[in-house]
């Protein structure tokens, strides 16, 4: 069986530029014929991981269930066999040489080739390995000029054939929750990438959407003061836009990227629910503090059915009425659309609503009253 866990959300921002383009202005699409404000899956992704830390901080999730994307890999395996004793330049010459004989290269400047996604188990586990095949591990493969530009080729071929299955068998995501829940690709290893649990789709305005302008000027403090005019003028593109965001997760392929821990499992689930619906977007915050929690969230979980997007809710755009605020039709709109979809194809989805926006819900789910009661709800339904 196949459970789907389902999350739609309709956001109002005040103005800002919470994810920019590569000009600095808002980032935006094209959708149903009309210009949306857009933020992109990767910015909402990163808010979420970031909210994780934040869950660390105040004792809610463990670190050890945690990841680090970094090109710096070397530093904390380092640190740790210094920790055990070991000096600190030979344990670099034999983690890069341990590392290249999985294909995993550290180039001169100390990084990887690439971001790596790795659990703080797997960093822990590599680490403890090299420590136990210390002697094993020959500074042989480094070029005349100590330089380990052929150690890729040279440590894998000259690697003791224990010390890489040991490396290879220990990279299985490390239980970490960000990488059970976004995946991981390492592009030498892709027998140890790690497929998603989770799709989060870009953020969309259900309304078209100008970009606008945003002049300001700066004075210098200690400036004479019979000198008059700025001392410093520029502009930001800004927008203002009501969002509807989405996002999917496969109960199942979490719990099995998590190797069956069904506990941890739920942990994840709850943490990443919490952070699509707690976490914003921090771009420009300073300038424009839009910090709007959304006004309607809908939960649906459901049983060996497709993943359904609303988004067509918003093919033809919402538009401002002045007797009604644009997230009372942006989750009306939305509520339609799902019903029809449910009727249309047999669906029978359990859908527990958070209902800020005070939308009619005409039998769409569940309403709860507090973001504590969504998600313990939610939780429920996985159990039964």
């Amino acid at each position: 069986m196949k459970t789907l866990i389902e999350i739609h959300a309709i956001q109002n921002f005040a103005p800002s530029n919470l994810n920019r383009d590569d000009t600095g202005a808002p980032k935006d699409a094209m959708f149903g014929g009309s210009r949306r404000a857009r933020v992109s899956s990767q910015c909402l992704k990163r808010a979420i991981r970031q909210r994780f830390n934040e869950m660390v901080e105040r004792g809610l999730l463990d670190p050890d269930t945690m990841a680090s994307r970094t090109k710096r890999v070397l530093d904390p395996i380092v640190s740790i066999l210094v920790s055990k004793g070991r000096g600190e330049l030979e344990a670099e010459e034999k983690t890069k040489l341990a590392l290249a004989s999985i294909k995993l290269t550290v180039k001169d400047d100390g990084k990887t080739e690439y971001l790596l996604f790795l659990g703080k188990n797997e960093i822990h586990e590599v680490a403890r390995i090299i420590d136990e095949k210390w002697t094993g591990i020959i500074a042989s493969t480094l070029d005349e000029e100590g330089k380990s530009g052929k150690a890729k080729k040279d440590a894998a071929k000259a690697a003791d054939p224990e010390l890489k299955k040991a490396l290879e068998k220990i990279l299985n995501g490390g239980k970490a929750l960000d990488v059970a829940l976004f995946g991981r690709m390492l592009a030498d290893m892709p027998e140890k990438n790690q497929d998603a649990a989770c799709q989060v789709a870009h953020a969309i305005s259900t309304h078209s959407v100008e970009r606008e302008f945003d002049f300001y000027t700066a004075v210098d403090d200690l400036k004479p003061e019979d000198t008059a005019g700025a001392d410093m003028m520029g502009t930001i593109e800004f927008s203002s836009a009501c969002f509807y965001r989405y996002a999917v997760l496969d109960w199942e392929k979490l719990l099995g990227n998590l190797q069956g821990d069904t506990e941890l499992a739920m942990t994840g689930l709850k943490a990443f629910l919490e952070g699509f619906v707690v976490s914003e977007p921090t771009g420009k915050q300073n300038s424009f503090a839009a910090h709007n929690p959304p006004e309607f969230v809908a939960i649906s979980v459901s049983h060996d059915m497709a993943p359904c997007s609303l988004a067509n809710a918003f093919e033809r755009p919402v538009r401002a009425n002045k007797n009604e605020p644009l997230t009372f039709s942006s989750a009306t709109k939305l509520i339609e659309k799902g019903m029809a979809l449910n009727s249309a194809y047999g669906q029978d989805r359990k859908t527990i609503v958070l209902n800020i926006a005070g939308a009619k819900l005409e039998g769409y789910g569940k309403a709860v009253g507090s973001l504590k009661d969504l998600l313990s709800g939610v939780c429920a339904s996985i159990k039964e």
